[in-house]
């Protein structure tokens, strides 16, 4: 399974972004959100970095961190969004439960159209993440 572009088919995606607390970051989407880690790498060119992923899909999710210090990473807007479509209420409950345990709190989404069956919980990084309670979207 691939993903269509005008002109292309494109095998994967990968999302990928910068972070000064990978270890934070390790524990919010592996065990905060129970994503599969598919793969990592440390000391290689300067980087340390890990992938998470989600079961049949052909994207995932890098977050890399310099060995030698702090990254150069943006401020992130709060409309910059992670956006996680749960269909089942209970499964979502589960989730923003487990995140606000771990000390994770629900914050006020900039669009309020997150806010009528979302949920929005910040990351460590202050990236936020949506837990939308519906199907999603379909491209077909």
């Amino acid at each position: 399974m691939g993903y269509y572009f005008s002109s292309f088919h494109a095998a994967q995606i990968r999302i990928a972004r910068p972070t000064d607390q990978l270890d934070e970051i390790i524990r919010f989407y592996e065990e905060g959100l129970d994503l599969k880690r598919i793969g990592g790498f440390s000391q290689h060119n300067g980087y340390d970095g890990v992938m998470f992923g989600l079961p049949r899909a052909d994207y995932h999710l890098e977050f890399t961190q310099y060995e030698d210090g702090e990254s150069t990473a943006p401020v992130p807007h709060p409309d910059s969004l992670l956006v996680f479509y749960v269909p089942n209420v209970n499964e979502l409950a589960s989730i923003t439960s487990r995140l606000k345990h771990m000390g994770y709190q629900e914050v006020e989404s900039e669009n309020p159209y997150w806010s009528h069956g979302g949920v929005t919980i910040e990351d460590p990084d202050g990236w936020r993440v949506v837990f939308m309670n519906t199907k999603g979207i379909s491209g077909k």
